[in-house]
């Protein structure tokens, strides 16, 4: 089995469920007692969200990059960052370390073209929806993704750090997301990219009638099957 190297944290609520489906898909690959082979680092989100605000990409990097070389010499086989956001790093990060990092967009857009789709609705923070390292990945694989309005995309972005990643989740929100969802619908989404590993922990697929892609499981589903290959 390939160990693997979780980088987490960013923030700590979703992390605890890519270690919970990491090990259960592994464990129902290889059945018996086995569980994976694991490394987390765990930042202090608040370090992290301090450098965002003053726009300290360098420094976020660079704290990425401490992160994933410690756990290289620990061992471990591939990198793993345990959040949408932090793949913005993802492309930088992979020209300073060997192993290999299993990109959550990269198999997020498996997902959507194996469903046959070709539109999506992205939803997540603000640098998830508005830069565009999430976008390209898709467009690479012949997907268009769309966001929200300005007023939507601060909603989401709002929800994202003042509840759901203080493990917050309120019915109200939910119902405001749903609405969010519908009026992307609207402007022609196939389907939805939950691009906050939070948000599949506050919506499911029962809350609507249009496809959603949860991308925490996702990229727990590719990380376990890299581990088990």
């Amino acid at each position: 089995m390939r160990k693997i190297g979780l980088i987490g944290g960013t923030g700590w609520v979703s992390t605890l469920e890519y270690y919970r489906l990491i090990n259960r898909m592994v464990n129902a690959r290889l059945g018996g007692l086995n569980s994976a082979q694991c490394l987390l680092y765990s930042f202090n989100y608040a370090e992290i969200a301090t450098l965002n605000q003053s726009n300290d990409h360098e420094g976020v990097l660079r704290m990425v990059t401490d992160a994933a070389k410690r756990l290289e010499i620990a061992g471990v086989d591939c990198i793993a960052l345990c959040a949408n956001t932090l793949h913005f790093y993802a492309d930088d990060l992979q020209a300073k370390i060997s192993k290999p990092i299993i990109h959550i967009a990269t198999a997020t857009a498996n997902e959507i073209r194996a469903k046959g789709l070709s539109k999506v609705g992205l939803l997540g923070t603000r640098m998830t929806m508005e830069e565009d390292f999430y976008k390209t990945r898709l467009s690479e694989s012949g997907i268009e993704a769309i966001v929200p309005d300005d007023r939507g995309r601060a909603f989401v972005h709002r929800t994202i750090f003042n509840e759901l990643i203080k493990d917050i989740f309120l019915d109200k929100t939910r119902a405001q997301l749903i609405d969010i969802i519908k009026k992307l619908q609207v402007q022609g989404a196939e389907g939805i990219i939950l691009g906050c590993t939070e948000i599949p922990l506050l919506i499911n697929q029962s809350d609507t009638n249009v496809t959603l892609f949860n991308t925490l499981e996702i990229h727990a589903k590719a990380i376990a099957e890299f581990a088990v290959e």
